[in-house]
């Protein structure tokens, strides 16, 4: 099947059109050859030995899961838990604590115990939303890093040993591409969702698969499939069907690139920035005489410690200069970023997730998309690029378009209402990055067959992120995050109404 590449004009839906390229696999030619057992010292990066213990992990997971005594019954999988914190296996290591204050750039961990639905329940339907696996910093982070960088290597003499390594320093990251980390993690996503879902598979029945136009994304979905083909036995090998161009004038569902007048709120995070880094800023300038940082320059240096340890799967000098407490201080940072970016803190952060929420309730409900916002009409229209018969459904996405997405949904809201604030840092708060959208993050959204709870409703839904159930209480959902289909709908009369006129605040001039 050719992959599909949709522009759909934001202005007018008659320049709709499809372009059709080659299909990309990935299969031999992206996944490296050998993938280390969780716990095992990475002791011989050679291409050779990447497969023999690639699969050795591999067979193991899967021998586990075919002697798991009941896995399978009535079309549900009882228990498939997904691995965990993937990032440990070269000593020494960061704490999975530290791990998880590097909010996005966290390698992706599950926050709770995958729970089977009630009994009474069957699995008919799956809709998968999933972020592109670990990567380099983009080209503005590098740029963004590598100032404060050249201002400490920049001076003579330190007058705290923990900074002499920056004498020997070299840059050694990429950009923007996925790292062998995130390819390990996007095929174990895929082994896991063949495992858990089985049942939903078949040669007439494959994920239907999209990807936002970017390579990491691609290759994500790409991969993604890999594992699924690897799992089943090369049995099935669903192939990425659309990719939605992240190009101006493209409609794109799964990119947040169509509000021209959504900007970034900055007041609240840089108040707690100005909060917490002009006390590590001084101690990085007595220990480093004339490099003269400030706060900015401490929270873009810190994500270094992040990047620098996934790519070399050893943790980096950089996390030593920093505290667990000051680490704590930066993810709120992020946290707070990213709540007044596309988060529900920005009136025009949920707008952009409307379009992906109005096309998953055509999936859910078998009927056509009615949306006019990001959508691509063409596209949406089409049996062949948005079909509504299938038992899965996998799209790719990036993080702030997800964080877009659950606001839109109306995921992680206080249960009082109030935004978090740059006056205090609750550690219990529902509202962090860490466990939204780290690397390889995924939403998955479960339709449910449940016989004997209601005379008049039989279709329900439920929705775990990272594996945690979500409290779906704002359609009457109980303690099993069940509940019916209709309320679910009726649930999401913001994106049924389009926004509300928000989408028309995108492109309003002053």
């Amino acid at each position: 099947m050719a992959n599909v590449l949709g522009y759909n004009s934001v202005s007018s839906s008659s320049r709709d059109h499809v372009l059709l390229t080659e299909t990309m696999h990935v299969k031999d030619k992206w996944l490296p050859e050998r993938l280390p057992l969780f716990g095992e010292p990475i002791l011989d990066r050679s291409y050779a030995n990447y497969r023999q213990r690639f699969l050795r992990c591999a067979s193991l997971v899967v021998l586990g899961v075919i002697l798991s005594a009941g896995y399978f019954q009535y079309g549900r999988w009882h228990s498939c838990p997904s691995p965990p914190l993937v990032f440990k296996d070269v000593a020494p290591m960061p704490p999975e604590a530290l791990q998880r204050t590097w909010a996005a750039y966290s390698p992706y961990y599950p926050t709770a115990h995958y729970e089977s639905p009630p009994d009474d329940c069957v699995i008919t339907q799956v809709n998968l939303l999933q972020r592109h696996g670990a990567r380099y910093p983009t080209g503005g982070q590098t740029t963004r890093i590598q100032a404060p960088l050249q201002k400490l290597r920049g001076v003579r003499t330190y007058a705290n040993a923990s900074f002499d390594f920056l004498r020997y320093f070299e840059w050694d990251l990429g950009v923007s591409d996925m790292i062998s980390l995130g390819i390990q993690q996007t095929f174990e996503s895929g082994i896991e969702h063949y495992t858990r879902y089985r049942h939903l598979f078949s040669s007439g029945h494959l994920p239907f698969v999209r990807a936002s136009g970017s390579r990491r994304v691609i290759k994500s979905a790409a991969i993604w499939a890999d594992g699924i083909s690897y799992a089943s036995n090369d049995m099935y090998h669903p192939e990425t069907s659309v990719i939605l161009p992240e190009v101006d004038g493209a409609n794109n569902t799964l990119d947040d690139s169509m509000c021209p007048n959504a900007h970034s709120l900055n007041k609240v995070p840089k108040t707690w920035r100005d909060a917490f880094a002009p006390t590590i800023a001084a101690r990085f300038n007595e220990a480093a005489p004339g490099a003269d940082l400030n706060a900015k320059d401490i929270v873009n240096l810190m994500p270094l410690c992040a990047f620098e340890t996934l790519f070399h799967r050893a943790t980096s000098p950089f996390c030593n200069l920093f505290t667990f407490e000051e680490s704590e201080a930066h993810e709120y940072y992020d946290d707070l970023s990213r709540y007044y970016k596309t988060g529900p803190g920005n009136p025009l952060g949920p707008i952009q997730g409307v379009g992906y929420v109005n096309e998953l309730l055509a999936r859910l409900t078998s009927k056509p998309v009615q949306d006019h916002t990001q959508t691509n009409s063409t596209l949406d229209s089409s049996p062949d690029t948005f079909p509504l018969n299938r038992t899965f459904y996998a799209d790719f996405s990036h993080d702030n378009q997800m964080v877009a997405i659950y606001s839109a949904l109306g995921l992680f809201q206080r249960v009082d209402g109030r935004a978090p604030s740059a006056e205090e840092m609750n550690p219990g708060r529902r509202w962090r990055i860490s466990r939204m959208t780290p690397f390889s993050a995924r939403m998955v959204v479960e339709k449910l067959t449940c016989d004997g709870r209601s005379d008049e409703q039989r279709e329900y839904v439920r929705i775990l992120v990272n594996d945690a159930v979500q409290p779906l209480t704002f359609c009457g959902a109980g303690a099993d995050g069940v509940c019916a289909l209709d309320d679910f709908v009726e649930s999401q009369a913001y994106a049924r109404g389009n926004g509300n006129g928000d989408w028309a605040k995108c492109f309003e001039s002053d």
